[in-house]
């Protein structure tokens, strides 16, 4: 049976109109006149039987089963486009893991090492995910995450524990400096870390006390954002002591406290089932244990 699917000359010229809300703008990003746009939407529209746009006095906008249908269309075409660049990166033979990796944990930990492993000619495309996922609906061949270790369908390894300190600019605390009482942090604007809501409350209580501020504070989605957030002032960052070694060594942090306690997660070095017996995915799992446990020497 003839497959029912639209050109990639349609869904091109739907997908830049749809971003825009304008067939001039899209004319303009595709290189082609503002009619040639109309016509392939035209010619979508009709294959389909669905009104994509409707025309307002502006111009153009998208009707509901238009915006609805433009998400599905640019998650394709950036699918076909990244196909198409993993095809020819890879023309050349060298071999290549797609991983997907917690953000700060790849650019703090995992990159500065990675030489080390590139050297025996692999390449290694990194992938920013804060969450676990169904590998089925991804291109990666693995992933590093901080969790549990539990992963449905999936073989997980313990690359690396995590320690959480609480740190924060020298300016912050002075005249006092560092460390202070345990009980002194509940003066200082703690920093938040919307991935983690209940992060303070599980260190404190870690630490025998109890804080009722503990959920009060500025917000960040990542580490990164904590720790920068930290080195300007604006609070006490709760994150893993290996993340701020450079920070602390530079003194742009100082460890508020003295106290340190184990999070309730870890660093895992996760594979599907089906991938579990990959010879380059074992040697990468392979020299991240190596790496890890040198680390942590």
């Amino acid at each position: 049976m003839k497959r029912r699917i639209p050109s990639t000359a349609a869904l091109t010229a739907f997908d830049a109109s749809a971003r825009h809300e304008s067939f001039t703008r899209a004319a303009a990003e595709l290189s082609l006149t503002q009619s040639a746009v109309c016509r392939q939407v035209a010619g979508l529209e009709g294959m389909l039987g669905v009104k994509l746009f409707r025309r307002t006095r502006r111009g153009v906008e998208l009707t509901d089963e238009g915006r609805t249908y433009a998400l599905r269309v640019a998650e394709r075409l950036d699918a076909l486009e990244r196909d198409a660049l993993e095809l020819m990166a890879g023309a050349g033979g060298t071999p290549v893991i797609e991983l997907a990796v917690v953000p700060t944990f790849g650019t703090r930990w995992l990159l500065p090492r990675l030489p080390q492993f590139l050297a025996g000619a692999v390449q290694i495309n990194l992938h920013t995910r804060t969450r676990p996922f169904l590998f089925d609906d991804t291109p990666f061949d693995a992933a590093i995450y901080a969790g549990d270790g539990h992963w449905p369908g999936c073989v997980t390894h313990k690359v690396l524990a995590e320690r959480l300190i609480a740190v924060c600019s020298p300016a912050l605390i002075a005249p006092h400096g560092a460390p202070l009482p345990l009980h002194a942090l509940t003066r200082l604007p703690l920093l938040q870390q919307t991935t983690r809501p209940h992060a303070w409350r599980r260190w404190f209580e870690a630490g025998g006390m109890t804080c009722e501020g503990e959920l009060r504070g500025p917000r960040y989605e990542q580490f990164s954002m904590s720790v920068q957030a930290a080195v300007l002032g604006l609070g006490v960052a709760l994150v893993p002591d290996f993340l701020v070694a450079d920070e602390l060594a530079q003194g742009r942090l100082v460890q508020t406290v003295r106290e340190s306690h184990d999070s309730d997660r870890a660093y895992y070095y996760v594979v599907p089932e089906s991938r579990e017996h990959d010879r380059l995915l074992a040697r990468f799992g392979t020299w991240l244990a190596s790496t890890a446990a040198e680390s942590c020497a």
